[in-house]
């Protein structure tokens, strides 16, 4: 399924494929990786900086955030050049996609200043603070306790699974502040330096490799943090949570669509029940395309479709998953090198 644009889309499009084609990062520079989602070579900061001061980081904000006002659609077509050419806007997304995007969205002016522009500008790194260990996905489980004192919250709590935290220069933090109200009304949102005495980040290997150290456990000890870091109204952190991970799902799913297709296109069945599987892989890539145009139609005449955008997340983590068991099974111990599973590279 291919969707079609109008000229001024298309327009939009084409300006940006200029762009990409005159800028983009020479591949013998882009040989040091980086480490964690909340690392940058000095070359990824380069490339994100690039494309902040031209508009194309964040195409939908305004100019001082590193966009161009762009329309949803506009958006999308930006977000499909990336993808198309399997490289990234930024190697923080969380920090990019969900912090800052959070802080232009619920911040006072001084946190837009202080903390979404450096992130934006790939001056600092963010990482998010949501799960804990006994409240993965479910954050309204969430014992993290930030306590007010004065003009500061005092925290104590654990987060867990927090990718890039041991590389990242503040943690935007979900807290309990209300432990009397009802689960989801109860949370807040903090931005929390990771210098903050009493904050400390313990990276821990994946199951993927040992050497892969992007997970983190962090702790809260009697951690202060001004009440000036507070993002949004206090108690109100579900709503800034809703936000928050709708600004990653909007469009993540062409993410999950182009990663699809790209394990369909590479791994080719040669037997009868790999040509049953492939078939489903391929009926999914169709739903998750369909879907996700559903869900950017939506977005393009301003409605919100929180619940709708879950299930497209859902569908594409399940679906990536049965592709790269496919492919793991087709490729042998070669796919664990195989460029189309070890993740897209810059150029």
């Amino acid at each position: 399924m291919q969707l079609t644009f109008d000229a001024d889309v298309e327009a939009f499009r084409a300006e940006f494929v200029a762009f990409l084609d005159e800028h983009l990062p020479d591949a013998a520079e882009t040989l040091e990786r980086p480490r964690s989602v909340s690392h940058m070579p000095a070359w990824a900061r380069r490339w994100q900086r690039l494309l902040f001061d031209n508009g194309w980081l964040l195409p939908g904000q305004p100019p001082e955030f590193g966009g161009r006002n762009a329309t949803v659609l506009q958006q999308f077509v930006h977000l499909e050049e990336l993808c198309r050419r399997r490289i990234y806007h930024s190697f923080n997304p969380q920090g990019v996609n969900i912090v800052a995007a959070s802080l232009l969205s619920f911040g006072t002016e001084e946190q837009k200043r202080r903390w979404a522009v450096p992130i934006l500008r790939a001056e600092i790194t963010a990482s998010l603070g949501m799960s804990e260990p006994s409240a993965g996905s479910d954050l309204a489980s969430l014992r993290t306790r930030a306590v007010r004192d004065g003009d500061h919250f005092v925290v104590n709590g654990q987060k867990v699974w927090t990718s890039g935290a041991h590389d990242a220069d503040v943690l935007l933090t979900f807290v309990r502040t209300d432990p009397n109200a009802p689960k989801h009304k109860g949370i807040s949102a903090l931005l929390i330096p990771t210098d903050t005495p009493g904050v400390v980040r313990r990276p821990f290997p994946s199951i993927c490799s040992r050497d892969d150290l992007d997970f983190n456990e962090v702790f809260f000890t009697d951690v202060r943090v001004p009440a000036e870091n507070l993002v949004g109204e206090q108690n109100q952190g579900w709503r800034v949570a809703n936000g928050s991970l709708g600004h990653e799902r909007t469009m993540m799913w062409l993410g999950f669509a182009d990663r699809l297709h790209n394990l369909i296109t590479d791994f080719h069945p040669t037997t009868a029940l790999d040509r049953d599987h492939y078939a489903t892989l391929v009926m999914d890539h169709h739903a998750l395309r369909l879907l996700g145009s559903v869900a950017l139609a939506r977005a393009a005449r301003g409605e919100e479709d929180v619940p709708g955008l879950s299930v497209l997340k859902l569908l594409g983590s399940e679906a990536e998953r049965s592709a790269c068991e496919h492919a793991l099974a087709a490729a042998g111990s070669d796919g664990l090198i195989h460029p189309t599973l070890t993740g897209p590279t810059p150029r």
